[in-house]
C-alpha cells in the first residue's frame, strides 16, 4: 500500500549510517516503547501527539503506532523494502541508504508526516506513514478538507498477507486517527489501482472509492473514511 510518490513528498542530501549492530533490530521487551521527546516531530501538534496515541484493542491482538527510529529499525524496514511485492508499489528497494533517505524527509520534518512501525501483539509487523494530507502535495489532486489525515501501510510479512490483517489494521488505524485528532473528519490514503488487494482492503475496512487521480507516479484510487457508525470488529 504505497505512497503518493516516494520522491514527491521527501527528499535529502545525505544518508544514514547503513551499519547496525545487532541488538538494533528488535523493539525493547516487557513494556512500552520509549515516550517521544518534547521536541521529536511524532510528538508535535501537527498530528496531535502521535506518539501518545497508545493501542488499539483488534482481533489479532493489541495494536500500536510505534514512531520509527533509525538506529533501531532501519535495517528492519530496509528488508521490507526489497521485497519484491513490497518494491513494486514502494519502489524503494536498494541499499539501507536509500530507506535511510526517505525516513529523513520525514523525521527531519516539522511532523506532518510521522513514520511509524505497526507493532501487532508485541511483534513489529508492517510500516505506516500517517501524514496530514491537507499539507502535503496530495491535496493538489482532490479537493482536501482541513485536517485530513492520510495514511501508507505496508505489512512486511509475507505470511501476515492474504488473511485479513490489512483489513483489521486499517480499520484499527483508522479508529486511532479519528479517536485522537478531534479535527480530523476524514482518513484518506491513495493506493495503486493495479494494487487490487489494497484496494479491497480499504473497502473490507470501511473505506469508500471516491474518485481515481492521476498523480505523479501512478494512477490511485482515492480512499476516504469519515466519521460514519464503526463496524463491529
Amino acid at each position: 500500500m504505497p505512497p503518493t510518490d516516494p520522491g514527491l513528498r521527501y527528499s535529502s542530501d545525505d544518508t544514514r549510517g547503513s551499519q547496525l549492530p545487532p541488538e538494533c533490530g528488535t523493539l525493547p521487551e516487557g513494556g512500552p516503547p520509549p515516550a517521544a521527546s518534547p521536541d521529536d516531530p511524532a510528538a508535535g501538534p501537527l498530528l496531535d501527539n502521535l506518539a501518545g496515541w497508545g493501542p488499539a484493542e483488534t482481533p489479532a491482538g493489541p495494536f500500536t503506532l510505534v514512531p520509527v527510529r533509525p538506529d533501531r529499525d532501519l535495517d528492519r524496514i530496509t528488508g521490507w523494502m526489497n521485497d519484491p511485492a513490497v518494491a513494486a508499489f514502494w519502489e524503494l528497494a536498494g541499499p539501507p541508504e536509500t530507506t535511510a533517505a526517505h525516513l529523513r524527509g520525514q523525521l527531519d520534518g516539522d511532523g506532518r508526516s510521522v513514520p511509524c512501525l505497526g507493532v501487532l501483539a508485541g511483534v513489529p509487523m508492517s510500516y505506516w506513514e500517517i501524514y496530514r494530507a491537507d499539507l502535503d502535495p496530495l491535496a493538489r489532486h482532490y479537493p482536501a478538507r482541513p485536517q485530513d489525515t492520510g495514511i501508507h501501510l505496508l505489512i512486511g510479512g509475507a505470511a501476515d498477507r492474504g488473511r485479513g490483517l490489512g483489513t483489521i489494521l486499517l480499520r484499527a488505524t483508522a479508529d486511532l486517527v479519528l479517536d485522537h485528532r478531534p479535527r480530523c473528519t476524514r482518513v484518506v490514503a491513495e493506493p495503486d489501482l493495479r494494487n487490487t488487494a489494497s484496494v479491497a482492503a480499504f473497502l473490507s475496512a470501511g473505506f469508500h472509492c471516491a474518485d481515481e487521480i492521476e498523480l505523479p507516479a501512478k494512477r490511485a484510487a482515492l480512499m476516504i473514511r469519515g466519521r460514519t457508525p464503526r463496524q463491529p470488529l
